[in-house]
């Protein structure tokens, strides 16, 4: 039979890693929390879109009440307050700590969905995670990054990573819980993101931010083609296929595998950023490898 979950995580992975390369140079042009709000804003036009074509139904209203609820909370804690505590942790640390902190959320994951809907894992699977995670460690840690930051902000830096991997894993866990009867991913992550779109530009109104947001957009038509590229990879794309990955996958398994760009990055940084790769860097891609191969074992 045919592995769903686990082929829709690697393929999150992917569509993660391209959505990074669209929003870093977005956020160069137009900063982090202005790419934030548009990202949003972009995927949710985006999914009515899709979801009128697909199911000639633009929002689900008739998804039901509960349904409504664990996609509307996954969606604030795992696209809006996760994010948001994901830019703060690479402000204070920089890419590669954050990334290697928010490499954590599958063991958050794990955790939560055993102790709120007693999910559990095999001993293979559990020993393909740990692989997997010890081999995401060993690139992000040989990408040479040095920390300059104080010790303050160092564990600032820290504690917002920690936070953003805990809210993606509890994201990814409560939607779970949505997914039944084969629910749509595409209508599931349209609620998601209709959450976090009210979430993010709500506080932006609240702050008097919200015309300085678009007037910042209109005078970047570079960054806007490039948060459309990450928003149609990252927001749509890459989560609803993250959607598709714990419908039919163990929570544990599926975040790992989705906790692959690191990995990924490795030949875009070589041929497209011309970036010399480190023996290490090799070593945790194969290890990396490794766990994933054991991920796939039942």
């Amino acid at each position: 039979m045919l592995p769903i979950g686990e082929i829709a995580a690697l393929f999150t992975s992917f569509c993660w890693t391209m959505s990074a390369v669209g929003f870093s140079t977005a956020t160069s042009e137009f900063g982090a929390q202005v790419t934030n709000r548009l990202r949003v804003v972009l995927a949710l036009v985006a999914l009515i879109l899709i979801n009128t074509f697909l199911y000639a139904r633009p929002i689900p209203f008739d998804a039901g009440l509960a349904r409504w609820g664990w996609l509307a909370l996954s969606g604030l804690l795992g696209l809006a307050l996760g994010d948001a505590f994901l830019f703060s942790s690479y402000r204070h640390l920089g890419p590669r700590l954050g990334l290697l902190l928010l490499s954590l959320a599958p063991i958050f994951g794990a955790a939560i969905a055993w102790g709120l809907f007693g999910e559990t894992l095999t001993v293979l699977q559990l020993t393909g995670i740990v692989i997997t995670l010890v081999g995401i460690s060993w690139v992000v840690f040989s990408r040479g990054e040095d920390s300059t930051t104080s010790k303050h902000d160092w564990r600032k830096g820290v504690l917002f990573g920690v936070l953003a991997a805990a809210c993606q894993a509890a994201g990814l866990v409560f939607s779970k819980q949505a997914l039944g009867d084969n629910f749509s991913p595409f209508a599931a992550t349209l609620i998601r993101m209709l959450a976090a779109v009210i979430a993010l530009w709500g506080v932006a109104a609240v702050q008097g931010q919200a015309a300085t947001t678009l007037q910042t957009v209109r005078s970047h038509p570079r960054g806007l083609r490039w948060a459309l590229f990450g928003a149609f990879f990252g927001p749509v794309l890459g989560v609803s296929a993250s959607l598709l990955a714990v419908q039919h996958a163990e929570v544990g398994v599926a975040s790992t595998l989705m906790a692959l760009p690191p990995i990924i990055m490795l030949p875009i940084s070589r041929f497209f950023y011309r970036e010399r790769l480190t023996w290490q860097s090799v070593a945790g891609t194969l290890v990396a490898i490794g766990g994933v191969a054991l991920l796939f074992l039942q």
